[in-house]
């Protein structure tokens, strides 16, 4: 066991502290982000249902920028997490560096396409001419707030690797309280600003994003010293871009993967009638709901795992991912439970009619049985990002979706209806749960054998 490095936190202590110090400022995050995605829709359906459908039709393309500052974020803390714990903060400095150019890149390449590509993008998505005129209205503007949102999901992802979880969420929920405030004084014109409506949202998200920039680079700049702005030699660059992008393209991938198979399970599910549609709309914003805890969980074991593999306390990321299997199989059984007996209350506190009941309440008694297996996939997913086995991680993520959930779907909606499809759903997780926990094993006992062979040749 080599000596833990500065910077990295989460290599001694208790397990179950560390992850924690991690996965709880995670969630808030995330809170703050859907609790600002919520606001903005409220404030926009105030003025009128069509620039509420316009920026609807937004929304895949907003998930694509996103899924892109993920990749390049998760990509850049599995390395810093492992150069933490090996003690290679300078390297961390020259690797970060080398993020942000690639991610300010990245963001210029994608509003300039996107910008170039409104029309034919959003007539491909079902854009009428009536909603187009309001959809550049908010695009021309939103896409520039892409330039500041790359940056810094790379800053935090740097803060988190380094074991710092707060600060990037307190970052995050300052940037949507602001924008929250921000987002009607534009809209409706409020003490003397003039009324933007739809372009008011999307200049309230490019301050927000410009915000956040500023408070994150502050941060991994000058508060830590992250950031080295020298060593930018072709050769250097590309080594860290090749590094980066080694995690992140397949982080994308498997991004990009959930929502068209979303798409698809909802395409099979209207075949039952608007009222399914409905059904299955309200218990998937529910899951979304319960299932950030595993969300946050997941993330958490990056940074954990990667610091504690880069010190080389593999008996840490052992036990570590075996405290996570625990607790998602106490908080998925104790999940399934609460929508199981609950489950009737949330569906008419939504209102739902008839029809929309029966089916929201068939897929909160079946699919959250399978929670459990659900986080075990998703924890394995982290900690294999983090030992640079991101391809494995990917496999893991798609065996659940494309691979089992979609078809599985199509076949068993045949013999059993719309019960068919959630038992897919729950089939899936239990797969993708079974296959990530055996392939975990395996990569772990191989790189367990690895370490031990080069500490014995160090030693000899």
């Amino acid at each position: 066991m080599r000596p833990a490095g500065k910077g990295a936190r989460l290599t001694e202590g208790p397990i179950a502290r560390n992850i924690f110090s991690l996965m709880l400022p995670m969630m808030l995050g995330m809170i703050a982000i859907v609790v600002n995605n919520l606001a903005g829709a409220f404030f926009i359906a105030r003025v009128s249902t069509e620039q509420l459908a316009a920026v609807s039709f937004t929304f895949p393309v907003s998930f694509i920028v996103g899924a892109i500052a993920i990749a390049l974020g998760t990509g850049t803390s599995s390395i810093a997490s492992r150069l933490f714990g090996a003690g290679k903060r300078e390297e961390v400095r020259r690797i970060t560096g080398h993020a942000m150019a690639l991610g300010l890149a990245s963001a210029l390449v994608v509003t300039v396409v996107g910008l170039l590509t409104i029309d034919p993008v959003f007539r491909l998505l079902g854009a009428d001419e009536n909603t187009l005129p309001l959809i550049h209205r908010y695009m021309q503007i939103y896409y520039w707030g892409g330039i500041f949102l790359v940056a810094p999901m790379i800053a935090n992802s740097v803060l988190r690797a380094a074991g710092d979880a707060r600060r990037p969420a307190m970052i995050m929920t300052t940037a949507a309280v602001l924008n929250i405030i921000i987002d009607p004084i534009l809209i409706f014109g409020l003490f003397g600003f003039p009324r933007m409506e739809i372009e008011g949202a999307a200049l309230g998200a490019v301050i927000s994003n410009a915000l956040t920039l500023c408070a994150s680079v502050y941060f991994v700049m000058h508060k830590e010293r992250l950031v080295s702005l020298r060593h930018f030699e072709p050769e250097l660059m590309s080594d860290s871009w090749r590094r980066i992008l080694h995690i992140g393209v397949p982080t994308l991938t498997s991004s990009l993967a959930a929502p068209l198979t979303t798409a698809f399970i909802t395409y099979q599910v209207a075949r039952y009638g608007h009222d399914a549609v409905a059904g299955f709309g309200m218990a998937a914003r529910v899951e979304g709901l319960t299932l950030m805890a595993m969300m946050a969980l997941s993330a958490a074991m990056t940074p954990f795992t990667g610091q504690n593999f880069g010190a080389g306390r593999l008996d840490r990321v052992r036990e570590g991912v075996n405290f996570a299997y625990r607790f998602s199989l106490f908080y998925g059984i104790g999940i399934s439970i609460a929508l199981f007996l609950g489950g009737g209350l949330l569906a008419d506190a939504f209102g739902l009619e008839a029809g929309a009941r029966d089916a929201a309440l068939l897929q909160m008694h079946i699919v959250p049985v399978s929670y459990m297996a659900l986080g075990c996939s998703m924890t394995v997913n982290g900690a294999l990002n983090a030992l640079g086995r991101p391809m494995i991680a990917m496999f893991v993520s798609l065996s659940r979706t494309i691979m089992v959930y979609a078809p599985l779907a199509w076949v068993l909606s045949h013999f059993f209806g719309l019960v068919g499809i959630f038992i897919a759903a729950a089939s899936a997780n239990f797969v993708a749960g079974g296959i990530g926990a055996g392939w975990f094993r395996l990569v772990f006992n191989e790189t367990r054998a690895d370490h031990e062979t080069r500490t014995a040749s160090q030693q000899a």
